[in-house]
């Protein structure tokens, strides 16, 4: 096995280093959600209203496991089924307010608790992050694009 470039060797170390944040911020607020929720929502806010079958495809979930998904999240009033004007046999999977809502309140909770844990970070360091996660956020707009677009087609 060849040896990673530097670039792949940190992506690789981004994405892990991500993933325990994740986990970190998570258990820190003791939420017992599942983490596909907060998933769901979020590639509903980005991407706009989709059929259950691409909404699992985004969402990298089996369609059964989506279908259960989206039943949990009507039952709260977090998603709403839209008509499909293109097809009448099919519906349309849309975020609600109320689940933006609850998204944005998981965010701010996550951020809140994780906080204080980088609070002792100098200005320099603090500006780091904030010129990586602009990169970051670049990145993921074009490549969200490039997912929408494969969506429409």
């Amino acid at each position: 096995m060849s040896t990673p470039e530097p670039l792949a060797e940190l992506i690789g170390d981004l994405i892990s280093v991500n993933h325990g944040i994740t986990r970190l911020a998570a258990t820190a607020t003791g939420s017992t959600e599942s983490p596909a929720v907060w998933r769901t929502l979020g590639v509903l806010r980005d991407f706009g209203p989709m059929r259950l079958g691409e909404l699992a495809r985004v969402s990298r979930v089996s369609q059964p496991t989506m279908t259960k998904l989206v039943h949990a999240l009507d039952d709260r009033g977090w998603i709403r089924r839209i008509a499909d004007a293109g097809d009448a046999r099919a519906w349309l999977i849309s975020a609600d307010r109320r689940g933006l809502d609850a998204l944005a309140a998981w965010r701010d909770e996550l951020a809140a608790q994780l906080a204080p844990r980088f609070a002792d970070l100098t200005a320099a360091q603090t500006q780091t992050i904030a010129d990586a996660v602009a990169i970051l956020r670049e990145r993921l707009d074009r490549s969200d694009a490039e997912v929408a677009l494969g969506a429409s087609a």
